[in-house]
C-alpha cells in the first residue's frame, strides 16, 4: 500500500492547525542500516499524537534526533518554529522529554531531583518548590517524596521522570514508551495529567506499539514502519474502514497473516520429543 498523507484540511473544509513540529528529509543510518528513511512529517500544535510502530520501525531513533538527543545524517527539524540543531537553546527551553530508559540521579530524593531540575530551568526557588508539590501531590509521590529515586518502582520513575519533564512548562512534551511496564493505577494518574495538559492547548507526542492505547488517547498519528512514514493525520482519518487502528495499521505496514498451525505442528500435547 502507498504511503498516506491525511490533512486536517482536505476538501478545504478549514486551515490546517499550526506545526507544532517540522520534520524534513531526515535520515539516519547506524553503518549499514538505515534506521530513518527520508521522512517528510508535520505534527500539529495542540494535539495528542502518537507515533505508532513495530518494534524497530524507527520511532525512537526519530524523537531522539527530533529533542536534540542524536544528530541526524541529513534533514531540518523545528521544534515550534525553532531548528533543532541551529537554535538549540530555544527549543530545550520549550520542550519537555521523557526518553526511553529513563536514566534519573539516583541518589537523590524525588523532591531533590525536581528542585534540581527547577534550578537548572532556571525557575526562582519559590516557584520551583511549589511546582514540585503540585506535581508530586497530582502524579500521587507526595508520600513517597523523600525516599531516594535508586528505591523507586518502574510507575514511579516513570512519574517522577514526567514531572521533571513537566516542571518548565513546556510546549510541547516528547515521551517514548511512557507506559511501557508501568502499573494500571500510575498508567491512569499519568494519563489523567497529560489529558489535563493538552487540554490546556499544549501538545503531546508519544511513541507505542500498544494501538489499544493509542487509540484511548490520541487524536492524531503517524504511522511508522522500516524507518518511514507509512500514514499521518487525524485518527480517525488513518483508520478509515478498518475496525480498528489496529487493523488499519497492520495493513499499513504489511503484516501478513502467517499461519503458524503447520509451522508448529509439533507443538502442544505436552509429550516431548
Amino acid at each position: 500500500m502507498p504511503d498516506q498523507v491525511f490533512s486536517a484540511d482536505a476538501g478545504g473544509a478549514r486551515p490546517a492547525p499550526p506545526a507544532a513540529v517540522r520534520i524534513a528529509g531526515l535520515w539516519k543510518r547506524f553503518g549499514e542500516q538505515v534506521a530513518v528513511s527520508g521522512i517528510d512529517l508535520e505534527l500539529p500544535a495542540g494535539k495528542f499524537i502518537g507515533l505508532v510502530g513495530p518494534n524497530g520501525a524507527g520511532k525512537t531513533t526519530t524523537l531522539s534526533m527530533v529533542t536534540g538527543l542524536l544528530r541526524p545524517d541529513q534533514g531540518t527539524i523545528e521544534v515550534a518554529g525553532h531548528d533543532v540543531w541551529a537554535d538549540p537553546v530555544s527549543v530545550k527551553a520549550r520542550i519537555g522529554v521523557l526518553p526511553e530508559g529513563l536514566r534519573l540521579f539516583e541518589r537523590l530524593s524525588g523532591r531533590e531531583l525536581l528542585g534540581y531540575m527547577g534550578r537548572l530551568r532556571g525557575l526562582p526557588g519559590d516557584e520551583t518548590d511549589k511546582r514540585a508539590t503540585q506535581l508530586l501531590d497530582v502524579l500521587d509521590l507526595a508520600g513517597s517524596q523523600h525516599k531516594l529515586i535508586v528505591d523507586y518502582s518502574t510507575g514511579m520513575r516513570k512519574k517522577i521522570g514526567l514531572a521533571a519533564a513537566l516542571l518548565h512548562n513546556p510546549e510541547v512534551l516528547f515521551l517514548d514508551e511512557p507506559f511501557e511496564g508501568v502499573d494500571p493505577v500510575s498508567a491512569q494518574t499519568i494519563r489523567g495529567v497529560l489529558e489535563r495538559y493538552t487540554a490546556s492547548g499544549a501538545t503531546v507526542v508519544f511513541s507505542s506499539h500498544v494501538m489499544e492505547l493509542v487509540e484511548s488517547l490520541c487524536d492524531w498519528v503517524a504511522v511508522m514502519a522500516a524507518g518511514r512514514i507509512r500514514a499521518s493525520g487525524p485518527l480517525a482519518e488513518v483508520r478509515g474502514e478498518a475496525s480498528s487502528l489496529q487493523d488499519a495499521f497492520l495493513e499499513l505496514v504489511g503484516a501478513g497473516g502467517r499461519d503458524a498451525g503447520e509451522a508448529l505442528d509439533w507443538l502442544g500435547g505436552g509429550t516431548a520429543r
